[in-house]
């Protein structure tokens, strides 16, 4: 005489493992993500530029010219003036508006470096209104 069994069979066991490429795909995703617009995120110059493509004349009411040659002479307004005497004059109009936009010229030649420290002494003075002024491309014959 056969007996059956009184015991049931097994049952298929729920699955306890966590499929992870899924969420590594995400991680990685993200990490790419993170490393292309982190360097966007941490610039240090902070300008108001115009929106606009063309180069055109600021309708800024009140407003300074800055100009760096390519020897390295600055020029505030139409006086030359040496880093020392450019940088207490600059303190002063800060001090003075700080609404006040500065519109720099520097000649294509003149070093990035020198440039940023010019930009970094004219926002130390409070003044953050920076348009840099460029030429109008020559229009074609």
């Amino acid at each position: 005489m056969a007996f059956g069994r009184l015991e049931r069979p097994d049952a298929a066991r729920p699955m306890s493992d966590i499929n992870m490429t899924p969420l590594i795909d995400v991680m990685l995703v993200l990490l790419v993500i993170f490393m292309i617009t982190a360097p966007l995120m941490t610039a240090s110059l902070r300008l108001d530029l115009p929106k606009s493509e063309a180069a055109t004349p600021s309708d800024a009411p009140s407003f300074v010219a800055v100009a760096i040659t390519p020897d390295g002479k600055l020029h505030l307004g139409d006086d030359e003036l040496d880093a020392k005497a450019f940088q207490q004059r600059i303190d002063e109009l800060g001090r003075a508006n700080a609404q006040m936009e500065v519109q720099l010229r520097a000649d294509r030649a003149v070093p990035y470096g020198q440039v940023a420290e010019l930009i970094g002494w004219v926002q130390a003075a409070g003044l953050n209104r920076i348009a840099f002024v460029a030429q109008a491309p020559a229009s074609a014959p």
